[in-house]
């Protein structure tokens, strides 16, 4: 028996879509003010959260229900180790680690893995498919933002996939030729949600930095506005 997954994952996570756009990190990097401390540590965490559900999928490869959504050619870990190279140095292995959303993202990944592999699926829906749609939309914005040139941004890159948007039909095909029941769809529409809760965790966890960053953004620039305004009246004033 298949069901419509692909259709109901759209449907049913509209609502977490949204509000993941709507957390102060998201609406800030969308309207570019990115702060390179924030972003830095957002790769990280992605990184160890992408570790973890490449190293499921591929030790489910050969699973009756991982193996319709087990694509390689999305893989982000060698991507990200990239990206984590640029912004740490070459020892950045030993300058990351996972956060505490990020350790609770990966935790629940590797538990579904043992208890219910196919809700993976769940959780390779919520990041692929939004790596894909606005991947080259990001990576313009994180170049601008952040003065960058081709490197750093890496993670945006899908090299062995010409065609995103027909990759994405492909994708949604598979899903929809998962061999599961309605309650199963069900339980896997509930766990993409519940992704991305803890996709918003991750980013609420990075607004502290960002704020502060901002406020020494504005501070900076009220001061230079002063000193000018300082040197224009003395300048008058001779």
């Amino acid at each position: 028996m298949s069901v419509n997954l692909a259709t109901m994952l759209r449907e049913g996570t509209k609502k977490s879509h949204t509000m993941a756009e709507n957390v102060g990190f998201v609406k800030c990097f969308l309207k570019g003010v990115v702060e390179k401390n924030s972003y830095r540590t957002l790769v990280a965490n992605l990184y160890f959260v992408y570790s973890a559900m490449e190293e499921e999928m591929e030790r489910l490869c050969h699973h009756e229900l991982v193996s319709k959504i087990y694509f390689p050619e999305l893989n982000r870990k060698q991507c990200l180790e990239k990206d984590l190279s640029f912004y740490y140095g070459p020892n950045w292995r030993n300058e990351v680690a996972p956060s505490e959303a990020a350790k609770a993202y990966i935790a629940r990944i590797h538990e579904v893995a043992e208890t219910q592999p196919e809700l993976l699926a769940a959780h390779s829906y919520t990041r692929y498919l939004g790596d894909l749609s606005g991947g080259q939309i990001l990576k313009k914005i994180a170049q601008r933002a952040m003065n960058l040139g081709e490197d750093g941004t890496a993670f945006y890159e899908f090299e062995t996939i010409s065609d995103e948007k027909a990759f994405k039909n492909k994708y949604r095909q598979s899903l929809n030729e998962m061999p599961i029941d309605q309650a199963t769809a069900e339980q896997i529409v509930d766990e993409a949600n519940a992704a991305f809760g803890m996709n918003m965790k991750m980013f609420m966890e990075l607004e502290g930095n960002l704020i502060k960053a901002i406020g020494i953004m504005l501070f900076n620039t009220l001061t230079r506005r002063r000193s000018t305004g300082s040197t224009e009246l003395a300048t008058a004033e001779n």
